[in-house]
């Protein structure tokens, strides 16, 4: 699968991540300044692009320190 979008990004593959507390989209795409995974959360409207680095950086991280992230203090 291959779109081109106005930003000039081709999207190379996508796939959607779902559970009973939330759904993500998960995209691999490509610009002028390399390949990045997309991941974008439909129902907060929020999306972060990832390069090589940061998701080899995420990937050494245990997961009590990636629990943090979603910690809430209601």
């Amino acid at each position: 699968m291959s779109a081109q979008f106005d930003d000039d990004l081709e999207v190379v593959s996508e796939f959607t991540v779902v559970n009973e507390f939330a759904a993500v989209r998960i995209r691999k795409v490509r610009s002028r300044a390399g390949e990045r995974l997309e991941i974008h959360s439909p129902r907060h409207d929020e999306h972060v692009r990832l390069d090589a680095t940061v998701l080899e950086s995420l990937a050494r991280q245990s997961v009590p320190t990636l629990s943090v992230f979603i910690e809430t203090n209601d």
